[in-house]
This record gives C-alpha cells, structure tokens and sequence, in this order.
C-alpha cells in the first residue's frame, strides 16, 4: 500500500478533507496522512460537517506538524495550497510531489467547504491514482 501525503499549511481543512477522501476512495491500494507546515489548533467544523455529509469518517482527524512525519517512508506528496507548496520541506529520501491547489473555505459558510469538498474529491482521487500509477 502506498503513503500518500496531503500538505497544507494549516491542517485544519482541505488536507484533512483530502486525507479522509483518499483513505476512502482509495481504500486498500493508499494509506493518505495529512500535515501542515503551520498546524492550526484544531480541524474546521466546516470540513468535518461536509465530510460527515457524505457519510464519511472523521474521527482520528486532527492537526499534525508536518515535522512529525518527516522520518515515515511517504511514497507522494500532494501540496493542495499554494504556501505549503512553497515551504515543503526536504524528506530525508527522494520523494515525488504534486501540486493541486484548492479554494480555502476558511471562515466562509458550509456550502463553500461543501464545494471545495467536492473538488478535491473530482480532483485530487485521479491525480493521485495518475501519479502512483494505480489502476482506475
């Protein structure tokens, strides 16, 4: 199984939707963990209700320093805003990277978390599955 790392800066919303997502839709073939290079203290109501909405799972998810994984074997790194991308820092192996950049719904109504959830599910599931080159 392959480890799949979603990066933001915060950790508190599109990463942590992206994790629950990809261990979801990606379900025995991707482990997804998330971080943040700035780790907020806890995750958005936001992102849990629209996660919750679709019936997934969404207790476990927290925020977590991107520092505390830097020893964990991660087979892709997924940066999904723009400051996280540029703050990445260096694992001790060579790791693949992609850049998919989403809308931040911080601080905006449930139908915007509901909407960023729903791009990075049409999103982010095939550009993992294209760049780890899983079966569709």
């Amino acid at each position: 199984m392959k480890t799949v790392l979603v990066l933001c800066t915060g950790n508190s919303c599109r990463s942590q939707m992206g994790e629950a997502i990809l261990n979801h839709d990606l379900a025995g073939l991707v482990h997804a963990v998330s971080a943040g290079t700035k780790p907020q203290p806890k995750v958005a109501d936001g992102a849990i209700e629209a996660l919750r909405l679709i019936g997934l799972p969404t207790e476990g998810l927290f925020p977590k320093d991107i520092d505390t994984l830097l020893d964990t074997p991660i087979d892709l790194v997924v940066s999904v805003c723009d400051n996280a991308k540029e703050t990445c820092p260096v694992f001790p192996r060579p790791t693949p990277r992609i850049h998919l950049p989403f809308h931040d719904p911080h601080g905006e109504p449930l139908e915007s978390f509901i909407a960023v959830r729903d791009d990075i599910r049409a999103r982010l599931v095939p550009a993992v599955r294209a760049a780890l080159g899983l079966e569709a």
